[in-house]
C-alpha cells in the first residue's frame, strides 16, 4: 500500500539515497517523486518471509553466487526506484553496495512484488516495464486475493506471463529446480 508522499521537489536519484525525513518510512522513488508505502499485513511478511527462505534454501543447495534480500531497493530508471518485497542478486552486487545504501543500480536477477488491494494497478502495470526495461529476466507478482503466483520472464525485452493456481508447481528459470507451490507460497508454508 502507498500513500503520495506530500514532498513536491522532484528528487534525483543520488539524493533519494541520501533521504531521511527523521522517520522509519520507507519511500520508493518514481520519476523523482517519492511514494511513501504503508504498512504491510502480517499476511504480507509472512509471504515474503517464506519466499525469502525457500530461495535461500535453494541458493544454498545449490551453491550459487546469489542472494535473496527482503526491502533491497532497485533502481529501474533514472530517478526511479522500487522495493521489491524480495529480490535475488548476485554475491558480487552484495559485494560492492555493503556498506551503503541497497539501492542496486545493476538488475536484480529476480524481483518479487506481493499484491495488497492499493498495489494492483502497481504491481501489475506500472512495474512490469520498468523492471523488463531494466533488464531483470525474472518477476513474481504474488496475488493473495486471487490466490495465484504469476512468474513473468523475460523475452525479447518484454515479459511473458505463467499463472500458477493451487498445487501447481512454480516454474522458474532462476531457480529450475525449486519445487513449489503456488499454494505454498500463498499460505507461507
Amino acid at each position: 500500500m502507498t500513500i503520495a508522499s506530500p514532498v513536491e521537489r522532484l528528487l534525483k536519484f543520488e539524493e533519494y539515497l541520501a533521504y531521511d525525513d527523521g522517520t522509519n518510512d520507507r519511500y520508493e522513488l518514481v520519476r523523482g517523486r517519492l511514494l511513501l508505502m504503508t504498512p504491510p499485513t502480517v499476511r504480507h511478511l509472512l509471504i515474503a518471509k517464506f519466499i525469502e527462505r525457500i530461495l535461500d534454501a535453494e541458493i544454498n543447495r545449490l551453491k550459487l553466487a546469489l542472494v535473496a534480500l527482503r526491502e533491497a531497493g532497485v533502481q529501474t530508471e533514472v530517478d526511479s526506484s522500487r522495493l521489491p518485497d524480495v529480490c535475488v542478486v548476485t554475491e558480487e552486487q552484495v559485494s560492492e553496495l555493503m556498506d551503503r545504501t541497497a539501492v542496486f543500480r545493476v538488475p536484480a536477477r529476480l524481483a518479487v512484488e506481493i499484491v495488497s488491494p492499493s498495489s494492483i494497478k502497481r504491481d501489475y502495470e506500472e512495474k512490469p516495464p520498468e523492471y523488463a526495461n531494466k533488464g531483470i529476466p525474472e518477476y513474481w507478482i504474488v496475488d493473495p486475493m486471487k490466490n495465484q503466483v504469476t512468474v513473468c520472464l523475460l523475452i525479447n525485452g518484454g515479459y511473458e506471463s505463467t499463472v500458477f493456481i493451487g498445487t501447481q508447481q512454480i516454474v522458474s528459470q532462476i531457480f529450475p529446480e525449486l519445487v513449489v507451490t503456488a499454494e505454498q507460497i500463498l499460505t507461507s508454508r
